[in-house]
């Protein structure tokens, strides 16, 4: 029994090693982080490898590179390691949320609608210590990367939960400065004449929805910058630089101000983008993941 648990321990503790090497980046930060000298890990993990046969890492006196049975030995490891958290929260949660909450939000509405609340949020929940990550990359929630996800548009099927937390249109806009200096597009087909700024993430060849009579239609555009959020593209239009194309939420102010003007509205499309976020759900949803999830239902707009 004594030999099964300590077998039991000695095994979670290499999934964290396991996983802790991935994350740092190599055997001697890993062996900083655990306390072990880099030879040690580097015995943890033959000892692995030659428990399951495979090799899971590639090594080099430069780098690490997982092979593809090592990256499903460690999207493994994430989601064990979450559960064993998860069950420890849950049996000491004692009715209160409480624990580390790991979010990802994209890095616009990161910033301009998500992080403006998170104040708010530990003062309901002073229990929960939150772990808010902006980027414009997908992070895998499943595998354990995050405990909640913002995600915008069509989601992909996967067997994670989602909430609808709103939505937002598009609208195009430059300022009355560029407007002036360059003419005022009347119709759709006069932004060839125009720097329309754009994502550099969309297409190759960006393209903007419009509608005409009842009828959508699509027309390219080009431009001389190109950027990889709305708030970015928002500010150079402030600037002056051209006419873009973003979500209505990253240019509200501006808009407001009079810092930017809306172009082509009785050409717009309707235009939207659904809101959600995504959990690991179920019974065992963490209480601090039910209750960040509900609050950003009923604050986020």
């Amino acid at each position: 029994m004594d030999a099964k648990l300590a077998s039991g321990a000695d095994r979670a503790r290499e999934l964290a090693l396991f996983a802790g090497i991935v994350s740092e980046g190599s055997f001697s930060a890993a062996g900083r982080l655990f306390e072990l000298s880099p030879s040690a890990v580097s015995r943890a993990v033959d000892r692995i490898e030659s428990r399951l046969g495979v090799r899971l890492l590639l090594r080099s006196t430069r780098s690490l590179v997982l092979t593809a049975e090592g990256q499903t030995y460690l999207h493994a490891a994430r989601r064990i390691l979450a559960d064993l958290d998860d069950a420890e929260q849950q049996i000491s949660d004692q009715g209160a949320p409480r624990g580390r909450l790991r979010i990802s939000a994209a890095l616009s509405h990161g910033r301009l609608c998500v992080v403006p609340l998170l104040g708010l949020f530990t003062e309901l929940y002073p229990h929960i210590t939150v772990d808010i990550a902006l980027t414009d990359t997908l992070v895998n929630v499943a595998g354990g990367q995050a405990d909640v996800a913002v995600r915008f548009g069509p989601l992909a099927d996967s067997s994670l939960t989602a909430r609808k937390l709103g939505e937002t249109g598009r609208v195009i806009v430059a300022s009355p400065a560029y407007l002036e200096r360059a003419g005022t597009p009347q119709v759709p087909e006069d932004l060839h004449r125009h720097n329309c700024l754009n994502f550099n993430f969309r297409r190759a060849e960006p393209v903007w929805p419009f509608r005409r009579d009842g009828r959508d239609f699509a027309l390219s555009v080009s431009g001389s910058i190109e950027a990889n959020n709305g708030e970015t593209l928002g500010q150079l239009a402030a600037g002056g630089v051209g006419i873009a194309r973003v979500g209505v939420f990253s240019v509200a102010t501006e808009l407001a101000e009079g810092l930017l003007v809306p172009l082509l509205e009785e050409y717009n499309p309707g235009d939207v983008e659904q809101i959600h976020a995504v959990f690991v759900g179920g019974v065992a949803t963490p209480a601090r993941v039910r209750a960040f999830v509900d609050f950003l239902a009923g604050n986020l707009r």
